[in-house]
């Protein structure tokens, strides 16, 4: 049996640029899948995906003609069914032999063996292998089902009648086993070799494929395509750098992804072009001008070599005329009307100062349970002051409710209007305009801060206050009224501002308990049900565990140390140092283990408290470890109030020794209630000693 290459391509109008990848990715890789499972293509065999804005294909190595027959064994019934007392075929053995193809003749080889508690008959065949033709229609039919559509189109075929659902309509498709044609249909589409090029530059209206290995070289030379995406988007790389490398000055085009993989969606053949506009629009904001030639142009902004916005662009054009000015200068023309509209706004927005702007912001719904940006505003400011007294003084929380009070503000300017992107960062600007300073500008600026995973912290105290007080009131507002996320559903992105809230209380090491912020913002909420605090508090560590075992350390580290629910986040850090030391010394697992029968036994007594009479102790064993507790634990503790967790946990270490020869010697559980109860104050006493880090039965194997 021959193996050959097989490619498939479906040719259709413009695809949605944003979405090309994964339908590219989705369509080959259903398809392989398909092929394998049917045997038609095997592990060995490679597959290549291609997706331009008017096609979708797949390049799969080493494919069957026809799969290999397989032996299948089906169990028909139990044998006491299908057989009679003298081992004869019932009706019923016979009706299912029948439904398989097979006769009477069929019985003699059937095959007995136990299924559970019962012998069964088992019928062993063989099944044909599915030809090609067969098997690609299967998977090729599976693969456009399973395509991740955005929005689906309905379009009628040539003959007026026939409605088809697809993402687009479809024009043409190839399948290629080799050289061969495989006669397979999709979409009302028969199978061929032909296929299309560039509208505009294409040699040819047709392209003709002679086999499936030259269908990339074929569209390169014939039709004027880069049919792979990785290969398009690496050749925009290779001229966005070429280009800025020509203007010089050590400018380059600004860092993107998400805007190289939808302008990779939008062309064939990548031609990038250098425009430019007039100087004077750099006076307004960059963030203005940048966003508007991304978001609207989808242009690449060159900056200079301190990250300043130049007046000069990259165009990734889809043409490559000999003369490129019509195309540059249209281009620029295009731009010029939105750089304008933007700097009509920065110039409108600061006529009018960002304080006379905030008793509009009672006239904007925030929410219809939480009322308006007026009223949220009050609530933020509430809680800033707080924070920014106890973290800086009454300088820090006048600085925090002044930019709390002006943070929304630049909801209400023409900028933020157009750009809504640019809220907070308008905000700055403007506020430098007024003259409140740097420090309430940058809280303005950054109170949004972090907005993404990896994004960075507000950069000054002011902010961080802002930013801390703006989550919390958005937290505690919404699970006073119910909204929490559910699975995969987080409208309200409520993880994102917890996460935030984490981390900015772990990387500053903010001097703040998070019960009590928690308690603080929810006061503000009258309507906030008993438990919501309790929820709240528990939703914030679950988003610090996930953040924390992101960062490398184990689920028995981050479980250990959070148990004991430590209210300075800025403390867990060197809390999971000190259990990592300790997990790593020869006495740990030994102390885990003790640790967590303790914890078991004082679970179980009901009156067991940290008192222990000296009178009352009888065994050697019990006097040992007493006295080792009263010599190590006040140094441990005496550590642990200083900061040093890992030397306190490190200390306690030399009490495996008495405590194994305790649980060793000691009836815990004596008759005597005197005795009974001293035995478990001492083992109280010493949970709470070993205990103050981290819970060490987390640590328990």
């Amino acid at each position: 049996m021959t193996l050959k290459n097989l490619l498939v391509e479906l040719f259709v109008e413009e695809l949605p640029p944003k979405a090309l990848k994964k339908l590219g990715d989705a369509f080959a890789g259903v398809l392989l899948e398909q092929l394998r499972a049917q045997g038609l293509a095997s592990g060995e065999s490679q597959l290549t995906a291609f997706a331009s804005p008017r096609r979708l294909a797949a390049h799969i190595t080493a494919v069957a003609p026809q799969a290999p027959d397989k032996a299948i064994s089906q169990k028909l019934m139990p044998a006491s069914v299908g057989l009679d007392a003298s081992g004869n075929a019932t009706t019923a053995l016979l009706k299912k032999l029948q439904a398989l193809g097979a006769d009477a003749s069929a019985v003699p080889q059937l095959k007995r063996a136990m299924d559970g508690k019962a012998e069964a008959l088992f019928y062993d065949s063989t099944a044909k292998g599915a030809t090609l033709a067969d098997g690609l229609q299967k998977a090729l039919q599976e693969s456009i089902a399973r395509l991740p559509i955005p929005k689906v189109m309905t379009y009628q075929l040539a003959d007026g009648w026939t409605d088809v659902k697809f993402v687009r309509p479809a024009h043409a498709l190839v399948a290629l086993h080799g050289g061969d044609v495989v006669p397979v249909q999709a979409l009302g589409l028969q199978a061929g070799r032909t296929t299309h090029g560039h509208r505009f530059e294409a040699a040819a209206e047709d392209i003709v494929l002679q086999d499936a290995d030259s269908y990339a070289a074929t569209l390169a030379r014939d039709g004027a395509v880069i049919a792979s995406f990785a290969e398009r988007r690496a050749e925009i790389v290779r001229q966005l750098q070429e280009a800025a490398a020509r203007v010089g000055g050590g400018v380059r085009p600004i860092e993107d992804e998400a805007l190289l993989d939808e302008v990779t969606a939008l062309v064939e053949r990548p031609n990038v072009l250098t425009c430019a506009f007039e100087t004077e629009f750099l006076e307004v904001p960059q963030e203005c001008l940048i966003l508007t030639m991304k978001a609207n142009q989808k242009y690449f902004p060159l900056l200079d070599a301190n990250g300043k916005l130049t007046h000069q662009f990259l165009v990734v054009s889809n043409i490559r005329p000999q003369d490129a000015s019509a195309v540059t200068g249209g281009n620029e023309r295009v731009v010029r009307p939105r750089l304008a509209d933007a700097k009509f706004f920065f110039d409108q927005d600061r006529k009018k100062t960002l304080e006379s702007r905030v008793p509009g912001l009672a006239k904007v719904v925030y929410h219809n349970k939480l009322g308006t940006q007026g009223e949220r505003i009050e609530r933020v400011r509430a809680i800033a002051n707080v924070l920014g007294a106890q973290v800086g003084g009454d300088l820090l929380a006048r600085q925090a409710d002044t930019a709390a009070q002006l943070a929304k503000a630049d909801l209400l300017t023409d900028m933020v209007g157009e750009f809504p992107e640019l809220q907070g960062i308008m905000g700055g600007y403007y506020a430098r305009h007024d003259g409140l300073g740097d420090a309430i500008a940058i809280a303005i600026e950054d109170h949004y801060r972090p907005r993404f995973a990896g994004d960075g912290l507000p950069r000054n105290d002011v902010g961080v206050v802002v930013a801390l007080a703006d989550k919390l009131e958005t937290l505690a507002g919404l699970f006073a009224i119910g909204q929490l996320p559910t699975g995969d559903k987080d409208p309200f992105a409520l993880r994102r501002h917890a996460l935030g809230i984490v981390r900015m209380l772990l990387e500053r090491d903010l001097p703040l308990s998070l019960d009590h912020l928690v308690q603080q913002a929810l006061a503000a909420f009258p309507q906030a049900q008993p438990g919501t605090q309790a929820q709240l508090v528990d939703f914030i560590y679950e988003r610090l565990a996930g953040l924390l075992r992101e960062q490398g350390f184990s689920a028995h580290e981050v479980d250990a140390v959070l148990a004991l629910r430590p209210q300075r986040l800025g403390e867990v850090p060197r809390r999971l140092a000190a259990v990592r030391a300790f997990a790593a010394l020869p006495e740990a697992q030994a102390l885990a283990a003790a640790n967590k029968r303790i914890g078991n036994i004082l679970k179980k007594a009901d009156k067991a408290d940290a008192h222990v009479s000296e009178q009352l102790l009888r065994e050697d064993a019990e006097k040992a470890l007493y006295a080792a507790t009263q010599r190590l634990a006040p140094e441990a503790r005496s550590q642990f109030e200083s900061g040093d967790y890992t030397g306190s946990l490190q200390t306690l270490a030399a009490l495996r020794g008495p405590v194994d020869a305790f649980f060793d010697d000691v009836m815990v559980n004596a008759e005597e209630a005197d005795l009974r109860l001293n035995r478990l104050g001492l083992l109280a006493t010493l949970h709470q000693a070993m205990n103050r880090v981290a819970d060490l039965s987390r640590l328990a194997q």
